[in-house]
């Protein structure tokens, strides 16, 4: 059987497979969710005792919430249904909070940083160079080496795209050149034009002996690929990995989820940024009018940071020891330096929350401006009054949002926060083309965050995620040149606007801001 006959077998109407499996999911949390609740209501009704030990539940979850470490806008948001819901909501809360799984999880990535730690290029005197020119700086980079295994680098060079059109072609371009390995880890991927085009190119790579690797997230099952696709592309040469496929169980674990965009060649090359595989982020399809995203290519001593995140991830559901040392940077990659560069990494899992970090110890460094482009805007109350200080201090602080949301709950829950953020002096405008996908920081003409992370609680709390941190990188200056492109297609936002708001979109988004850190 070739690989087309196989294809047809075992995947049959794509379409009809993938919305027939969502159906299923969709059905079997309902169920479980339904039989919990009529557990519930049946045991409360049933005995004094259960209802004792339920409303025991509750107390202790209420203690530990006052008690627990963690962020509290998180632990407001917990006693709205506990309150609401006395008891289910404590039952919940307890469901949640015990995570077995990814505890586990999170020792096994720990084991594996542990041991890329020790072959990453950890340069003490580019830390104490960087350290000796800006302090502030110098500490940043001790957090991410400290914390994320995450190294400063010199001999490394970048280029940025201002649009996943740009990106693209380079994408391609790097493949082909491919000898010894590629890695792809992405969020979204969707057959098209732009997947079509990649994943020929991976076959013919395969078939050549280039080793390569590919890894998306598995929330895919649901409208984008087939369960079976895994082992079509494995027909085919190219090892490929689902991160944690959703099944009809319900399960915490799905909440986090492997939003990152990283691709290797070689050890040579890497990118990062907000481009997934599919149409729309090469405006090949419009879907929310024009997409803005923007990503970043990285050569030099840096790429072996991606390298090992890649390998890391892959390896978390891997009982065989993985060969490190085989993929570190190949001698002779090194370029001259421009800058520091550190490429970080975000795991929800334990107690640190570095893509948070990132973003305020850039706020809270800047000087003359902070420019700022987000497909959305969900801060908690530290990063909030950190965008508030910094205008009220003088720092000039511009967000750019999206004018055509993807999502327009998320889109109605970011106006809540227009008006304080306003007063204070903040500019906001939304992209008036269409949606704007980019995760991009840049301050002072001396620092940028280009990367995965958006300005949520999903990126920075639930997400698996990773960026990339210049300074004194010559291309922080095309960073700073698109956000003022952009500005030029924005439309500005003013307290007016705010107030003009629909009565239901003000209470929406009020309720919304609730719920907001458990989304």
């Amino acid at each position: 059987m070739n690989i087309g006959e196989w294809k047809k077998k075992k995947l049959g109407s794509i379409k009809t497979i993938i919305y027939g499996r969502t159906a299923i999911l969709i059905l079997g949390f309902c169920m479980q969710l339904a039989a919990l609740a009529m557990g519930y209501f049946w045991l409360r009704n049933y005995s004094f005792l259960f209802y004792g030990i339920f409303l025991l539940t509750s107390a202790i979850a209420v203690l530990h919430i006052f008690n627990a470490r963690g962020i509290p806008d998180m632990k407001l948001s917990w006693m709205f249904p506990i309150a609401i819901f006395p008891i289910f909501g404590a039952i919940f809360y307890t469901t949640i909070t015990i995570q077995p799984g990814t505890k586990v999880m999170y020792s096994r990535l720990k084991e594996l940083q542990e041991q890329t730690a020790g072959l990453v290029k950890r340069n003490r005197d580019t830390w104490e160079r960087l350290s000796e020119e800006n302090p502030h700086m110098g500490g940043l980079a001790r957090y991410l080496y400290n914390r994320d295994a995450s190294p400063v680098y010199e001999n490394s060079q970048v280029t940025y795209f201002r649009l996943g059109d740009e990106q693209f072609p380079a994408i391609l371009e790097e493949l082909r050149k491919a000898e010894k390995f590629i890695f792809i880890e992405f969020f979204i991927v969707s057959e098209g034009y732009m997947w079509d085009t990649v994943h020929e190119i991976l076959k013919e790579k395969a078939d050549q002996g280039v080793e390569v690797r590919f890894m998306y997230d598995g929330t895919d099952v649901l409208f984008n690929l087939p369960r079976e696709y895994p082992g079509f592309l494995e027909a085919e040469g190219i090892h490929c990995k689902m991160f944690a496929p959703i099944k009809p169980i319900f399960s915490p674990h799905y909440n986090n989820r492997d939003h990152r965009k990283i691709l290797v060649v070689d050890g040579k090359t890497a990118f990062t940024g907000g481009i997934n595989l599919a149409d729309e982020y090469i405006n090949r399809k419009q879907r929310f009018g024009h997409w803005k995203d923007t990503g970043i290519l990285v050569r030099g001593d840096a790429v072996e940071r991606f390298t090992y995140m890649f390998l890391e991830m892959w390896n978390e559901s891997e009982k065989k020891q993985e060969a490190f040392e085989k993929y570190a940077c190949p001698a002779g990659s090194s370029v001259p330096s421009d800058g520091y560069v550190i490429p970080y990494s975000v795991c929800p899992l334990g107690p640190e929350r570095v893509g948070e970090q990132v973003y305020l110890d850039i706020i809270n460094t800047s000087h003359s401006y902070v420019h700022i482009m987000t497909p959305y805007l969900i801060p908690n109350h530290e990063m909030l009054m950190a965008l508030i200080y910094a205008a009220k201090r003088g720092v000039e602080v511009i967000i750019i949002m999206p004018h055509i949301p993807d999502k327009r709950f998320a889109f109605l829950l970011a106006k809540t926060y227009y008006d304080e953020l306003l007063e204070a002096g903040v500019r906001i405008l939304e992209y008036e083309p269409g949606f704007v996908h980019a995760k991009v920081f840049v301050s002072d003409d001396e620092k940028a965050v280009v990367g995965t992370v958006n300005l949520d609680y999903r990126s920075l709390y639930h997400h698996f995620e990773c960026g990339i941190v210049l300074y004194r990188n010559s291309r922080i200056t095309d960073i700073e040149k698109d956000v003022q492109d952009t500005l030029e297609k924005c439309i500005e936002q003013t307290r007016e606007d705010v107030k003009r708001r629909k009565p239901w979109e003000k209470v929406f988004g009020w309720v919304m801001r609730i719920v907001a850190p458990l989304m």
